[in-house]
C-alpha cells in the first residue's frame, strides 16, 4: 500500500520513525516533507499536499502535528480525504474511524502521544478495511455531497 507521510516541526522526528515503521511493514511510504527540521514552518503547507494525494486516490496518509487537530482540519477540507484524530490511548477508535468512516488520513498528536501508542494506532489503521455496510456508505456519500 502507498502513505503518504508529512508532518509539521513538533511532529518531524516521530515521522521519521513512522516512515521506518511502514516501510518496515512492506508499505510503500511517501515522505511528503518536511524534509529538515524548522520550527517555523506551517503544517497546511504539508498537510494539504497529502489530502490531495489520498482524495485522488493515489493512497492513503499519516500526519501529525502538535496535536493532531490543525493538521487533521487541513485534510478535511480537500473532499475524498477523511482524517481522523488520534493522540492517545487505545487505538480503537482508529479502528473505528476505518471500519465506520472509512477513513483514510490517520492525524496524530504527536505532542500527546507515545512513540509506542502511534506505532499501534499506524498498525491498527493499516490492518483495518472499511467494512462496507450500506449504512456507512450511505452517510460517507452525504459527507462528500
Amino acid at each position: 500500500m502507498r502513505i503518504f507521510i508529512a508532518s509539521d516541526h513538533a511532529g518531524f522526528e516521530l515521522k521519521k520513525k513512522i516512515i521506518s515503521f511502514v516501510s518496515s511493514l512492506g508499505h510503500e511510504a511517501v515522505d511528503s516533507g518536511p524534509f529538515e527540521f524548522n520550527e517555523k514552518d506551517d503544517y497546511p503547507d504539508f498537510m494539504a499536499p497529502v489530502a490531495l494525494n489520498v482524495a485522488s486516490g493515489e493512497g492513503i496518509g499519516i500526519i501529525m502535528g502538535g496535536s493532531g487537530q490543525g493538521e487533521a482540519m487541513v485534510a478535511n477540507r480537500r473532499r475524498g480525504a477523511r482524517a481522523a484524530v488520534y493522540y492517545g490511548g487505545t487505538p480503537d477508535i482508529v479502528r473505528v474511524a476505518r471500519e465506520h468512516n472509512d477513513a483514510n488520513v490517520l492525524s496524530i498528536g504527536a505532542r500527546f502521544v507515545k512513540e509506542e501508542e502511534a506505532m499501534e494506532a499506524v498498525k491498527t489503521f493499516l490492518e483495518t478495511s472499511f467494512s462496507g455496510d450500506e449504512r456507512h456508505v450511505r452517510r460517507i456519500a452525504k459527507i462528500d455531497s
